[in-house]
């Protein structure tokens, strides 16, 4: 996380633009790498995702600390997840995955260079010696075509 942060930084200082508004706005642009928009969310597949199916969800409003979200954006997101989750369990036969909660320390709540976000790690490929031993890894999935995939993936009418 502190390495996330010390880029954010950079960019800002270097730019004076939030790095991931930038990516949000990148990514709403290209539009191919996108599984799910509403009203304050969007999920994608990050350009230089790590591993198959990897997925971020951004919050549209700029905020660094997961603690600000409203009323209605909770709501929001609880769809944006279950949506999300389900086309992982329905598209990819349920697989194991991790998820976790990007969001900038307390004591810095109010920055104008961190966006809190949600990571979604599906565990549908090991990591193997070259990942171990070089800290580079093999995805051997396109973001685009995982987006794709999943974007097309027909959920049943449950409540």
């Amino acid at each position: 996380m502190r390495s996330r942060i010390e880029e954010a930084i950079r960019h800002f200082d270097d730019t004076g633009e939030c790095l991931y508004c930038r990516t949000l706005e990148d990514e709403l642009e290209a539009g191919e790498r996108i599984v799910l928009e509403s009203e304050h969310f969007v999920a994608f597949m990050p350009y230089a995702q790590l591993s198959p199916f990897h997925m971020w969800i951004f919050p549209r409003r700029h905020y660094s600390s997961f603690d600000k979200i409203s009323e209605p954006e909770i709501l929001d997101l609880a769809y944006n997840l279950k949506t999300v989750l389900a086309k992982l369990y329905y598209g990819l036969n349920n697989p194991d995955y991790n998820y976790t909660i990007r969001s900038i320390p307390l004591k810095e709540q109010e920055t104008v260079y961190f966006h809190w976000y949600i990571a979604i790690i599906p565990r549908i490929s090991k990591t193997a010696g070259f990942e171990l031993g070089s800290g580079m890894y093999i995805n051997t999935a396109s973001p685009e075509e995982s987006a794709q995939f999943l974007r097309d993936v027909q959920l049943p009418n449950v409540e």
